[in-house]
């Protein structure tokens, strides 16, 4: 396994994640690694991995669930895809592939080497949402809640750095329907907290 890049600028860290071997199965198949980094983005969307239809056009959130976030985040499509304003940071980034029961796990050891050189070149994020429980396993660590449920119930505890969500995915109608405080009480502030992020100017690094 080779070393991750830290330290590196955004075109090295690239070139370094489509060179690395434990990703060339997806060089082989055409895959690039979809993600959007830039030096001046306010927002982190953490998310699970890119879907089928995601990684084959080679927009990151390209597909219903896209649609539904951008829904929830109350921004357009033009300030969703501008580097400027929004680091789009699945924790992985390929296509996983079908599993028996949906598409399969991000690779558990994909973020921890690739996210932290990325969020070190992007000082000015203020907000980073944790998009289901891989994102916010990983990032919450002893912080997050028995499940999911929990750990977005508790939303207001992560805050005002970061913000856990349930996923967007059409096929997630249940738990909402299940969960009414999600609309009612989640999605107001993280609209909140997006708008205030993204026009706030940075001042000084987050501790990752």
């Amino acid at each position: 396994m080779t070393a991750t890049p830290v330290g590196r600028g955004f075109d090295e860290i690239r070139a370094a994640v489509v060179g690395d071997p434990a990703n060339a199965w997806a060089k082989e198949r055409g895959y690039a690694p979809l993600y959007t980094a830039g030096p001046e983005a306010r927002v982190a969307v953490v998310g699970q991995a890119p879907g089928r239809l995601a990684q084959e056009s080679g927009v990151p959130w390209n597909d219903a669930s896209g649609a539904k976030l951008l829904e929830w985040l109350d921004v357009t499509e033009d300030e969703f895809r501008d580097p400027a304003l929004f680091a789009l940071l699945p924790m992985d980034f390929y296509y996983p592939g079908k599993g028996a029961t949906g598409d399969l796990p991000p690779r558990k050891d994909f973020a921890s080497r690739w996210h932290r050189p990325l969020l070190d070149l992007m000082p000015g994020i203020g907000l980073t949402i944790l998009i289901g429980s891989y994102a916010q396993q990983h990032y919450l660590a002893d912080r997050a809640k028995r499940n999911l449920t929990e750990t977005v119930h508790a939303f207001r505890e992560y805050l005002p750095t970061m913000i856990p969500l349930a996923h967007p995915s059409p096929l997630n109608f249940r738990w909402q329907a299940r969960n009414p405080w999600f609309v009612t009480d989640v999605l107001p502030v993280l609209r909140a907290r997006v708008a205030s992020a993204l026009v706030s100017q940075p001042e000084s690094k987050i501790a990752w």
